[in-house]
Parts: structure tokens; C-alpha cells; sequence
């Protein structure tokens, strides 16, 4: 499914889509096509794709090919989804200590399309940051690591 979506390659595509998507969510993946996790997610993601057209916009990114967001975004797992609505960032509280991005896959696809709906009305009033709809059980739990320290 990963081959339906459009796919972004370089830094200077990725500052395209988030500087030129406006009054929708653009949603970004990053991954790996050949990723099972991320193909699970892909497949999600594809066929949702439709039915949100007039309130997202999604992308995929390999995590390869953009080192510089990769590691702006400190994406250690994949697949990690970022959203932005009108060139600004916008943070869901999942009940993790990470509010930047979505870890894993979605488990089902109505999670991920209340996810959208959830951050597109809150971005419309204005909202930095929204509180995740996703029942915490269907949330992917993982440990930071802080390296370096």
C-alpha cells in the first residue's frame, strides 16, 4: 500500500509539504517501505487517505533519505508520525512522556481518523497542543532514551 501514498525524499520536499499544506493536517510518516510495522501503518493510512482528503494531507518520509528531520524529530522507533497544521507543529498528549510525535502503528483505523479530526478542530481554534482521543490501551508503550547523558 506504501506505493499509493506520495512520498517525500529529500529535507527541501519535507519544508515544501510543511511550509505549502494550509487549513489541513499534514500528516508525516517516517519509516521504511520494507518495515512490517510501517507497511501495517501504510496500509492504515491508505485507506483512510480518502475519506480525509478535506482535512489532511498525508506523506511519507524515509528516515534514510531525511537524516536532518530524522534527528530534528528524534525519531529512534519506526514508524513515527508527525502532524503540522499550517507550517506549525502541533503536539497530542498521548499519556506519554512524548507529546512530539505518534510511535508505532495505529491499531485500528478509526483511531487514527478521531486522531486527525481531534487536532484539525483544535488547530482551527488555534491549539498548539490536543489531548489524544485513542483509548490508552490501543497506545504503543515504549521507554525514552536519553544517550549521551
Amino acid at each position: 500500500m506504501s506505493f499509493l501514498l506520495p512520498k517525500l525524499t529529500s529535507k527541501k520536499e519535507v519544508d515544501q509539504a510543511i511550509k505549502s499544506t494550509a487549513e489541513k493536517v499534514l500528516v508525516l510518516r517516517f519509516g521504511r517501505d520494507e518495515d512490517p510495522v510501517c507497511l501495517q501503518l501504510d496500509d492504515i493510512l491508505c485507506k483512510t487517505s480518502p475519506d480525509l482528503s478535506k482535512m489532511a494531507a498525508i506523506y511519507l518520509v524515509d528516515v534514510d533519505h531525511t537524516p536532518v528531520y530524522t534527528q530534528y524529530f528524534d525519531i529512534s522507533y519506526i514508524p513515527s508520525t508527525v502532524f503540522f497544521f499550517n507550517g506549525q507543529h502541533m503536539k497530542v498528549d498521548y499519556g506519554s512522556p512524548d507529546h512530539t510525535k505518534f510511535v508505532g502503528s495505529f491499531k485500528t483505523k478509526q483511531d487514527f481518523i478521531d486522531l486527525i479530526e481531534v487536532i484539525y478542530r483544535g488547530a482551527m481554534r488555534g491549539k498548539l497542543i490536543v489531548q489524544s482521543p485513542i483509548d490508552p490501551k490501543n497506545i504503543p508503550k515504549y521507554d525514552l532514551l536519553y544517550q549521551d547523558i
